[in-house]
């Protein structure tokens, strides 16, 4: 019987404004290359996927300061090679020094379906917690959007010291909704990261596929939209 389930913040609860996508095609518009829409999202999509990885590997913060700044240059050069631009080391430098100013315009916003589906599933009588990578404090954030009084706790790497895919973070999640592994749902974007993290502690994954990116995915239940949670329940 499931009584609780934990959401993932970063495209599965919200998404920044302007959208990267958005941004990422300026920046390259700028630097003299017209790029489609669908091979940026490819590009991000690789990029993020590379980066979740390496994280997994060893948390990014934890590196010296010269293999994050390798790290970084790696997120923008697979962009640049799904776009089939010849990745010069002058060019991926400019375009990470322009992202860098156009990312601190973004700001956090909810999806249209984490309303609905929050509500219906507090509706039951379910424990929702969050769980993020993030370093900073995100309960603020959450009264800001609107979403507080829908989220029993919060739980972010940084107050474990570790992040997904590890355990500490989902075993913490437990210990809140003091419940065992498999009366629990995670939902989040990431195959590795959430799938992976939350099968390996017991908890029952949902993977939250919006446009379609993980189509071979077959080992765990796979959603377009946070409302199909909702069949998950019980």
């Amino acid at each position: 019987m499931i009584k609780a389930v934990f959401f993932d913040w970063f495209n599965t609860l919200a998404h920044y404004h302007p959208p990267r996508e958005e941004l990422e095609r300026q920046a390259l518009q700028e630097l003299g290359f017209a790029v489609s829409p669908q091979v940026v999202s490819r590009g991000l999509y690789l990029a993020d996927k590379n980066f979740y990885e390496e994280n997994a590997r060893l948390p990014i913060r934890q590196r010296s300061p010269e293999e994050q700044a390798r790290i970084y240059a790696g997120f923008q050069l697979t962009i640049l090679q799904e776009a089939s631009i010849t990745p010069k080391q002058d060019l991926v430098l400019k375009l990470m020094s322009r992202m860098r100013e156009l990312n601190a315009t973004m700001k956090f916003i909810l999806y249209d379906d984490v309303l609905p589906t929050l509500k219906a599933v507090k509706g039951r009588k379910l424990t929702v917690g969050l769980l993020t990578n993030l370093q900073r404090e995100i309960d603020s954030m959450c009264r800001e959007l609107g979403i507080a009084s829908y989220i029993d706790f919060t739980v972010t790497s940084g107050e474990v010291g570790a992040d997904k895919p590890q355990a500490p973070i989902f075993l913490k999640a437990l210990e809140l909704a003091k419940i065992k592994p498999q009366e629990a749902i995670h939902v989040g974007d990431q195959y590795n990261n959430d799938v992976k993290g939350a099968r390996a502690v017991g908890i029952v994954p949902l993977l939250l596929d919006r446009t379609n990116l993980y189509p071979e995915i077959t080992d765990c239940p796979r959603i377009q939209s946070l409302i199909e949670v909702t069949k998950y329940l019980g």
